[in-house]
């Protein structure tokens, strides 16, 4: 069973969850961001070793804690490193009172009918049991939709309550995360589409069933408010997506219901060069920011 104390800060608490679960394939990206170029790593380990010293620096700031952020999403490693030699999960809660998560999909297959369906995930009920061991409340899961393709977008949100209940019997909230690609054409259609289909599998739960959603910023405002104020949803959040985060909070703030879910847009002014205190101070204006606009919706 989830955390109650846990469930009720992330089902009304005010503030955001942060994203801080970048994987093998988008690391890089997040470390050049950040300051860190390829040639200052020579391996995988050394580079998951650089990004995880900078999850934790973010963790440990004072900027960074229950006050605006209700929770973190973790990528596996990170969930299996320590901060001050706790576990990291034990840490976000017992140290900032932020609520952790973990990501649990192994990427996105090939684009099919407009839409990227989740890899096969073989190992996940044993992943799910070592999250539950380490004090994880919820879980993440990302696929991608590249079109307005009925078909291909029926596929996806099927596949992600699948899986979803799958985590809810395991004892953990999922938040299901079909992202519409911000670029795209026919985005706002893919948005009508996505809507009904989420919300139709809502309304196949069992009353004793919730789900936390992770959509991208819609091209009109409160498209998902439905969404947002369905029974079976726990908190919907937003993703970034790519927009800029003046753009992020910009569009965020004019939806009701909706509060942040970011990862670039958090981090895109943190630098390896900053002193602590440049760091603390650059980190606590995008919480403040990020804060601001979940708390305008």
């Amino acid at each position: 069973m989830t955390n109650q104390t846990q469930s009720e800060l992330i089902g009304t608490g005010n503030g955001f969850i942060a994203a801080l679960d970048q994987s093998g394939g988008s690391t890089p990206k997040a470390l050049r961001l950040y300051g860190v170029t390829e040639d200052a790593y020579s391996s995988e380990e050394e580079m998951f070793g650089i990004i995880h010293d900078m999850r934790a620096r973010i963790i440990k700031s004072a900027a960074f804690n229950g006050d605006r952020v209700l929770g973190a999403i973790l990528f596996e490693r990170t969930m299996d490193g320590d901060i001050d030699g706790k576990p990291t999960a034990t840490y976000l809660w017992e140290d900032c009172k932020v609520v952790p998560f973990l990501k649990v999909d192994k990427g996105l297959a090939d684009e099919e009918d407009g839409v990227q369906i989740l890899k096969p995930m073989p190992e996940l009920h044993a992943l799910l049991a070592k999250a539950v061991s380490k004090g994880i409340y919820g879980t993440k899961m990302r696929s991608v939709i590249n079109a307005a393709s009925a078909s291909g977008i029926k596929a996806v949100v099927a596949q992600q309550f699948e899986i979803g209940k799958q985590i809810l019997a395991a004892g953990l909230m999922p938040i299901i995360e079909p992202e519409v690609t911000i670029t795209i054409a026919d985005k706002a259609e893919a948005e009508e589409i996505l809507l009904a289909e989420i919300k139709a599998q809502l309304d196949a739960l069992a009353d004793d069933q919730q789900v936390m959603l992770k959509l991208t910023l819609p091209e009109a405002a409160n498209t998902y408010k439905p969404l947002a104020d369905h029974p079976r949803v726990l908190r919907m959040v937003a993703l970034s997506g790519g927009y800029e985060r003046d753009e992020a909070n910009s569009r965020l703030a004019a939806n009701t219901g909706m509060i942040a879910s970011f990862s670039r847009a958090l981090t895109e002014s943190l630098s390896a060069q900053q002193s602590d205190e440049e760091f603390d101070a650059a980190l606590d204006a995008s919480v403040q920011s990020i804060y601001d606009a979940s708390v305008a919706g």
